[in-house]
């Protein structure tokens, strides 16, 4: 199962639209995860309707809209592992120890909100990772996303993918 990471996408505000490269990968990703910051609904229109299948949650520049339409938590076993998406985690400083306590009963963290991509396993075997952002690179040399394939319910292949400017 191919998976397609993606946060911070900040639509329309940071980018008028995902880059072309993104629009691919959802073409060929089996689940679209989306940790939150969308700014505005058509975005989610979109990846809803191209997606074989899309989890996803709220960020807090979110509105209304969105948070009625996406949980602020979401979660789903994928290939026999426990995914949970959110937007923050908190500053960095401690947070797979955090995170592994609030989350005993998770495999992955999928999360967002800093565009700082992050990929680290805590001591207990949570994996959390942080796609970054397509869109606004913020301080960061490029704008990520990432992919990643779920087989016999291990989770492989996770590679960060940078964008150039014009991507």
């Amino acid at each position: 199962m191919r998976l397609l990471l993606i946060a911070d996408t900040h639509v329309p505000k940071r980018a008028r639209d995902l880059p072309s490269r993104v629009w691919h990968e959802v073409a060929d990703a089996d689940v679209v995860m989306h940790a939150g910051d969308w700014v505005e609904p058509e975005l989610l229109d979109r990846l809803e309707a191209r997606a074989a299948r899309l989890l996803a949650c709220w960020g807090n520049n979110d509105g209304a809209e969105l948070r009625r339409r996406l949980p602020e938590r979401a979660d789903a076993t994928l290939g026999g592992l426990r995914f949970t998406l959110v937007h923050e985690t908190g500053a960095a400083t401690g947070r797979d120890a955090r995170m592994a306590n609030e989350y005993p009963d998770t495999d992955v963290l999928v999360f967002g909100h800093s565009h700082i991509p992050w990929d680290t396993t805590a001591t207990t075997g949570l994996r959390l990772l942080n796609p970054g952002s397509p869109t606004d690179r913020r301080r960061q040399p490029f704008c990520t996303y990432m992919t990643a394939t779920v087989e016999g319910a291990a989770l492989s292949n996770v590679v960060l993918h940078n964008l150039e400017r014009h991507a």
